[in-house]
Formats: C-alpha cells, sequence, structure tokens
C-alpha cells in the first residue's frame, strides 16, 4: 500500500509538470500501475478485521469513499481549473498522497493474519512438524476422544444472559504486537506467494460467484462513468452553457447520492441477511444478501432514463443532475458493495484475489467504454449508448435470481478448490 501510494504521488508530480499530451498520457499510466494494489487491498483488510455480521456496511463503507472520491475530484478540479490553473490541481492531489503516505505508514498495522487450517494441522502432525494443543484439537475436531452429546433444553427458566466481554476478559483490550508495524513482514515463500497472488485473481474468473460480481461492480461503475464522461460535453455546450466551476458543482448531487448509498445499503443488506438467518434456523447463507439488490437496480434504471432522455432532449439541468445525478450516486455506492460482499462470504480466504478480479474486470470495460461512448453519441445521440449500458446493468444483476436459486449449487462445485485453504 505505501508503495502503491508514492507511485502514485510520483504521477501526480509528472501529471503537474507534464508538457505535452504524451508525457500526461504517460502519467496516467504510471498512476494506473500504481493506484492498482491501493484499490484492492481494502476488501481484504475489511475481511480481515470485521464480522460476517457487519461486512456488508463497512464494504459499502469502502465504496461511497472509493467512488466518493471520483466525485469530489471533479468538485475541486472545475474550480482550481478556472481560477488557478489544471496544474495546481495536481500538486494539491499530491499533498493529499503523501498525507496518505504518512498516516498509512504510523497509523495502520498489518492485519493479516494466517489461521491454521485443520487440514494443514493434520499434515503438519502426520509429518511431525506440529504439535497442536488439546484445545486445538478439540477445536479443530482431532481429538482421539469420542465425546458423547447430549441435547440440552435451552428453555430452561434459570438460564442467564451473560455479556461477552464478561465471558472473555481480553476482549476488547488488545493492542497492535510490534511485529504488525514493520515495514516489510516475513514470508517463508516469497516467489510462490508472488506466483499466487498473480495466478489465483485469473483462477477466480472461472468461479461464476466472482464473475457474478465482476461484471455487476463494472457495468454499475460504467453508470457513473458515463456522467464523467458526458457532464461537460453537455452542460458546457447550449442550450445550458455552464462554467467549469459550476460543471463540477452539478457533482455533489452524485455525491449526496453516494453518502444516501453509504446510509442504507449496507445496513439494509446485514440486516435482510439477519432476518433471513432467523428465519434458516440460525445458519447463514451468502445469497441473503442478494434480496437487498432490487431496491437500487430500479434506482439505477430511473437514474439512467433521465439522463439519458435528459441529455438527448434538453431538459431542465434540475431534472438531469437532481434525480438523474443522484440516483447514480445510489447505485453506484450501493450495488458494488453488494455483490462484492457476496463474493467475499463466499470465498473469504481470498479476499484480495477477489477484488484483483474485480478491478481488472472494472477497468478493461471502463477504458473500453471511454473510448466507444464518445464517437458513438456523436453518430447516434445519447439515449442509444446510455440505455444500451443501462440494459447490460440491468441483464448482470438478473444473474441474481439465478445466483438466489442456484448460488449454494456453484460454491458446492468449488467446495475442494484450494481458495478455502490461503
Amino acid at each position: 500500500m505505501l508503495l502503491s501510494t508514492l507511485i502514485c504521488a510520483v504521477s501526480s508530480i509528472w501529471r503537474a509538470e507534464a508538457k505535452t499530451y504524451g508525457s500526461f498520457m504517460g502519467a496516467c499510466v504510471l498512476n494506473g500501475l500504481g493506484a492498482g494494489p491501493a484499490e484492492t487491498i481494502q476488501p481484504s483488510v475489511i475481511a480481515d478485521v470485521i464480522f460476517l455480521h457487519d461486512r456488508g456496511k463497512y464494504n459499502t463503507l469502502y465504496f461511497a469513499f472509493y467512488f466518493g472520491s471520483l466525485m469530489i475530484g471533479p468538485i475541486i478540479a472545475g474550480p482550481m481549473a478556472q481560477y488557478t490553473g489544471f496544474r495546481n490541481f495536481w500538486w494539491f492531489n499530491f499533498a493529499l498522497l503523501m498525507f496518505t503516505f504518512f498516516f498509512v505508514l504510523f497509523g495502520f498495522p498489518e492485519t493479516k493474519w494466517h489461521r491454521v487450517h485443520p487440514d494443514e494441522m493434520r499434515a503438519r502432525e502426520a509429518a511431525g512438524s506440529y504439535s497442536p494443543s488439546s484445545s486445538e484439537k478439540i477445536n479443530y475436531g482431532m481429538s482421539e476422544k469420542k465425546e458423547v452429546l447430549e441435547e440440552v433444553d435451552t428453555n430452561m427458566a434459570n438460564l442467564t444472559h451473560t455479556v461477552t466481554s464478561e465471558r472473555d476478559p481480553y476482549l476488547g483490550k488488545g493492542s497492535p504486537s510490534k511485529g504488525q508495524w514493520k515495514l516489510f513482514q516475513s514470508n517463508a515463500s516469497p516467489l510462490k506467494t508472488i506466483i499466487m497472488d498473480i495466478w489465483i485473481p485469473i483462477k477466480l474468473f472461472a468461479f461464476p460467484i466472482v464473475e457474478f460480481a465482476s461484471f455487476v461492480v463494472s457495468w454499475s461503475a460504467s453508470s457513473f462513468l458515463t456522467l464523467n464522461l458526458t457532464q461537460s460535453q453537455v452542460f458546457a455546450a447550449p442550450p445550458y452553457e455552464f462554467s467549469p466551476l459550476v460543471i463540477g458543482f452539478f457533482n455533489f448531487a452524485v455525491l449526496v447520492g453516494a453518502i444516501i448509498g453509504l446510509l442504507t445499503a449496507g445496513p439494509l443488506s446485514d440486516w435482510i441477511s439477519m432476518k433471513l438467518t432467523k428465519r434458516n434456523k440460525g445458519i447463514r447463507e451468502p445469497e441473503m444478501r442478494l434480496p437487498t439488490m432490487i431496491p437500487y437496480v430500479l434506482i439505477m434504471m430511473l437514474g439512467n432514463f433521465i439522463v439519458a432522455f435528459g441529455y438527448q432532449n434538453g431538459w431542465s439541468w434540475k431534472v438531469v443532475v437532481i434525480i438523474g445525478y443522484t440516483c447514480a450516486g445510489i447505485q453506484v455506492a450501493a450495488l458494488p458493495a453488494i455483490t462484492s460482499t457476496y463474493a467475499v462470504d463466499s470465498y473469504k480466504p481470498v479476499a484480495g484475489s477477489i477484488f484483483v478480479s474485480i478491478t481488472v474486470n472494472k477497468n478493461v470495460w471502463g477504458y473500453g467504454f471511454s473510448k466507444f461512448i464518445t464517437p458513438w453519441i456523436l453518430s447516434s445521440g445519447y439515449v442509444p449508448p446510455i440505455m444500451t449500458n443501462m440494459s447490460l446493468v440491468t441483464l448482470w444483476c438478473l444473474f441474481g435470481i439465478v445466483f438466489w436459486f442456484f448460488g449454494k449449487k456453484f460454491r458446492h462445485m468449488t467446495k475442494d478448490s484450494k481458495v478455502h485453504h490461503m
């Protein structure tokens, strides 16, 4: 993460000093190389430290901040470009990145911890290189003694509620160890780790659940990307003729939508999952998050309709921005968070690799979309490309119905995969 932030900081300096278009694009390429790792590591941290029942809320928080930064950027860049020049924006970006670098360096300990898998324990014990304690044997089903299970009546009147902190006096009193603050963490097989970090995201593209999450995240993000790519060419031209300052401020509507998505999607996803878990006799299934997608798919469709036809027919900017842009912000904070959390719940040990797969898919589609949308608009108007993209988002989201009924079967198909033991 530290190296990634430094690369992005160097890219900002390069862009601030670039004298030609080719030089500026070279800085953008460097920034892409640096931003990728920082973009994918946060969900891994969430999976490391956040319990299952809260994971949807924090993944939504991540996506709200991730896309929120893309919304705030134009709000800041518009006034700076108009009054101080665009180069100062990149110097400001450099300052923010260096603040982030030192904040992570001194305030962010390592969260990854390898929990020994029961199969790994048995293999080590068989090889004579590992001797589990008696408590570990009991916890992981390795005890040689056969215990007789006795059914207990849980409705006994004399049962009392005990606060968790009273049963575990160490809960909430720990602190990061010195080893977690090391700049580099020791690794017994660094070459193998690098190879696996490259191979696992590629392998995950063959997993239906990961592919489903990748496509929903990618096309949901492209609905938001549509606004970034079209707002200047629409609102700077007649009949609007707004200044860069005003066009930048239009992104406040998208930001408000993202905040609404943040405040509703995560808690709603966790609440629905909890209700369905209770109905399922306490058994939690990852698919229980999927019904949360329904209202946000409808919001996504509404926003795309208003933006496409509003652009094409010159509707009042108030309708396009206040309703269309806000809907875009709501859906881009919600749909990616719900589907990616579903994928992480299904394959938690490879949460980081899941987001590498998602990010690769998202960025490849985003690059292609940015290349063809402007020529398509010039030849056919705003409605065909925006509505086609909306139809694709809807199509991928409708696959949620398939995974609601057959998601468990898909997970069963991959139950013997090594990704569960990593």
